[in-house]
């Protein structure tokens, strides 16, 4: 199958190894991608955002399938503007992406589906800002309303640097005021096809800078599949009560989602509660949850985007267990240095079970050297059969990698049995 991939970070390079490992001959082109995926497959100097050029790129070159990566691109439109055409496509259309592009549009359907999450105010001023920072309380939780590239949700002690973190993105547009809610934090990718949904293997990632979760939120430091301490009956739980609601309700609204709804959940001691909705593959958990399945990855995307995943089994994962870790460009997550080498990316690759995906990584056309180009840089990726001997692969790899102020986590999945 010919099989064009858009995104140019490690989720993209994970279902790229995925589609990959499948060995079934695939044709696949990644755009625009990044130096790591442009070693494994071919890339397109192309404007993933951009719907024209993005279907005009499809039908010139007879792609056969398109899988959305980012959040971008869907929420501009690109997966209407394939399926006006006829291309299967993988990622929900604009109006159904409002479940990630628009906290407030994910709330109401929410409410509408009878979903459980948290109490929240939509502020529109300042004003109503500190009323509901009041009336919820420490620790206090602020969020953009929009896409924020990871970096519009805050979660402090402090009133002053969360009315702060309000008055930067009212500036962009509204904000969530939301109550703070306490427990485990789970991430759940399920596929949908509009109708039905299929579960994959539930992961845990790791938002926070610095090791013992201080720090700055980021894009996502580290995470780990799968989760031995949830409780039996959890993902049959959330497709009951939380997934399939969601996607029937956005069926009843005929905005279908058709592609990977990303669950941001938390076990609270009233129950599993939403924290969040993304429309795509989460990074870094796609890093831990893809080298896990059995299941063919093309298959199942390919079912969900023609509407045959009715009657499909659960996907089959290994039981093997996965570890990631992110290394981090200097000054990340604020205004990270840029354009320094990277190295010793073969020597880590050579540590047993070990893949890397590349995230912000190019080609120095001056020297020919591996050079960054962003804030989160690669994913180190480890395979076990225990936790402990997959983050000791990990962090076995990392130690061959050499990068100037380069920072990564030292305590990924260090409290999983």
């Amino acid at each position: 199958m010919k099989i064009l991939v858009l995104g140019s970070g490690a989720r993209e390079h994970a279902i790229v190894a995925a589609l990959l490992s499948e060995d079934a001959g695939h044709d696949i082109t990644a755009a625009p991608g990044n130096a790591g995926i442009a070693r494994d497959v071919r890339v397109a100097d192309l404007d993933a955002n951009d719907p024209q050029a993005v279907t005009n790129y499809a039908i010139e070159h007879n792609i056969e399938f398109v899988i959305v990566g980012p959040e971008a691109p869907l929420v501009a439109g690109v997966a209407d503007a394939l399926r006006t055409r006829g291309i299967p496509v993988f990622g929900p259309g604009k109006a159904a992406a409002q479940l990630e592009g628009s906290k407030t549009f994910a709330k109401r359907i929410m409410d509408a589906a009878g979903v459980p999450s948290g109490r929240a105010v939509h502020a529109r001023s300042m004003l109503e800002v500190e009323e509901a920072l009041d009336a919820f309380g420490a620790p206090y939780v602020v969020k953009a309303d929009g896409l924020a590239a990871g970096k519009g949700v805050l979660v402090t002690e402090y009133r002053e640097a969360a009315v702060a973190h309000a008055s930067l993105w009212l500036d962009h547009g509204t904000v969530l005021v939301e109550e703070f809610l306490d427990g485990q934090e789970v991430s759940l990718f399920l596929v949908s096809d509009g109708h039905t949904v299929l579960p994959l293997s539930p992961a845990q990632d790791y938002k926070r800078l610095g090791n013992g979760d201080r720090g700055p939120n980021t894009g996502g430091m580290g995470a780990y599949s799968p989760l031995p301490w949830l409780p039996e009956g959890f993902v049959d739980e959330v497709i009951q009560t939380i997934a399939v609601p969601t996607v029937r309700q956005l069926a009843k609204e005929q905005t279908p989602f058709i592609g990977l709804l990303y669950c941001g959940l938390i076990m609270t001691r009233h129950g599993i509660r939403v924290i969040e909705f993304n429309a795509r593959f989460g990074d870094p958990e796609t890093q831990v949850v893809l080298p896990r399945l059995v299941t063919p990855l093309s298959g199942l995307l390919f079912a969900a985007a023609t509407g045959a995943l009715a009657g499909m089994p659960h996907p089959e994962f290994a039981l093997d267990v996965a570890v990631t870790v992110v290394l981090a460009s200097e000054n990340y997550p604020d205004a990270p240095v840029i354009g320094r080498p990277v190295t010793g990316l073969d020597a880590a690759a050579q540590v047993p079970e070990v893949t890397i995906a590349h995230a912000a990584t190019a080609i120095d056309p001056a020297t020919g050297e591996l050079v960054t180009t962003g804030g989160r840089v690669l994913s180190v990726i480890a395979l076990g059969t225990t936790f402990a001997e997959a983050r000791e692969r990990a962090y076995e790899a990392l130690g061959h990698i050499e990068l100037e102020g380069g920072q990564y986590r030292t305590d990924i999945a260090a409290r999983v049995a």
